[in-house]
Parts: structure tokens; sequence; C-alpha cells
């Protein structure tokens, strides 16, 4: 069973770095076809795709994100991670982890961020 967990502060000031991890277990993040992606839900809005890390490392990002967003990977933890630059509150959310495959998903459980000062 592939799990993964969500890890990182709750409340980041405006303007920082938001920085959250995604530990993963039951899986190896450089298994080859293996995708992990972030997304995040805003409060009262749908479930917005932030950006991809393949299993190669190759990164894929929102276009309208893409300019203050970074995914990064430690493969001696099974962990990958995502860097927000110069938050505002409107990117207050909750942020998920997931592993987009067939048949099925793995999603964390999410974590609760607020940007605020």
């Amino acid at each position: 069973q592939v799990q993964l967990q969500e890890s990182g502060p709750g409340l980041v000031k405006p303007s920082q770095t938001l920085s959250l991890t995604c530990t993963v277990s039951g899986d190896s993040i450089t298994r080859s076809g293996t995708y992990w992606s972030w997304f995040r839900q805003p409060p009262g809005k749908g479930l917005e795709w932030l950006g991809t890390i393949d299993y190669e490392a190759d990164t894929y990002y929102s276009t309208s994100l893409k300019s203050h967003t970074s995914i990064s990977r430690d493969t001696s933890k099974n962990q990958f991670s995502l860097q927000l630059s110069s938050v505002a509150p409107e990117d207050t959310g909750v942020y998920f982890c997931a592993s987009l495959r067939e048949p099925r998903d793995f999603w964390g459980q999410g974590t609760q961020v607020t940007v605020s000062s």
C-alpha cells in the first residue's frame, strides 16, 4: 500500500517561502513510470494542480505558478518537496501530495497552510 504524508509549517508570513515535504512509503519515487505531484485547495474553491516531479526528476509546473514554484526530491529519504516563494494570503489552503496512476491514485491526507502576518 502506497502512503504519502505531507509535513511543513501551518503558518507562513506574506512574502516568505512556503516549504512542504511529502514522505512516501510503500513505493520508490525513483521507480520507473511514477509521477509525484502537489495540489492545493483554497477555501471554497476547487482542487488546483501545482506541479509534478517524475521518476527521472524531470519537473512540470502549472503555468500560472511556474515563476515561483519549485519541486525537488531527496531520494535517500524517499521524499519530494514543494517550495512556493513570495506567498500571499491567496496561497492559503489545504496542500496535498499525490501519486496519480492506474488503477488508482494515492493521496496524502493534506495539510492546512495559512498565509498571514
